[in-house]
């Protein structure tokens, strides 16, 4: 009999204690804090495309804590609009001597889990290498990792920004 009351006293001890683990595991796993960023030189089209991808739970709590409490991108366009400005303003692309890349901000969508943001720029003669910045939800969180894979010719080249993240250097071998 006292082994059983033992038992039965460390089962619901033990089920409460996985319980307690498992919602504050859970809590955490909510926000990703990962966003994936797409930078392919299309050479079919002569453009950079960039292709911005934010877990849709990552984006809604930064919409509540960069716009208002009550910010809603998933029923709100002017939310979302604001949301893809906000990322095209932490998101540039520079030539080799500092100068800019002026990308231009095609669109968003939501798709299942995901909120997409994308932007082109024109590829300019004689590119050898671009430095690039992804602050996106940085300034939010300082654990948040934003990784930008740049593609051209087959090649693939990462980058990945964090909170303490200088601009990256990717050199692009001539076409």
């Amino acid at each position: 009999m006292t082994t059983t009351i033992k038992a039965l006293r460390w089962g619901r001890f033990g089920a409460l204690f996985l319980m307690l683990v498992g919602m504050a595991f859970g809590a955490e796993t909510h926000q990703q804090r990962v966003a994936i960023t797409e930078v392919l030189f299309n050479p079919r089209t002569g453009n950079i495309e960039v292709s911005h991808r934010f877990f849709l739970h990552d984006a809604e709590h930064a919409v509540r804590a960069l716009f208002t409490a009550d910010a809603d991108i998933i029923r709100s366009e002017a939310t979302q609009q604001a949301f893809a400005d906000y990322v095209t303003s932490t998101f540039s692309i520079q030539q080799a001597d500092g100068e800019p890349l002026e990308l231009t901000l095609l669109g968003h969508e939501l798709e299942r889990q995901y909120f997409w943001v994308y932007q082109e720029v024109p590829v300019p003669d004689g590119l050898e290498s671009i430095i690039l910045q992804h602050q996106s939800l940085i300034g939010l969180w300082p654990d948040q990792l934003n990784t930008v894979n740049v593609e051209r010719g087959g090649e693939v080249q990462t980058v990945t920004f964090t909170g303490d993240s200088q601009p990256g250097v990717v050199s692009l071998r001539p076409q």
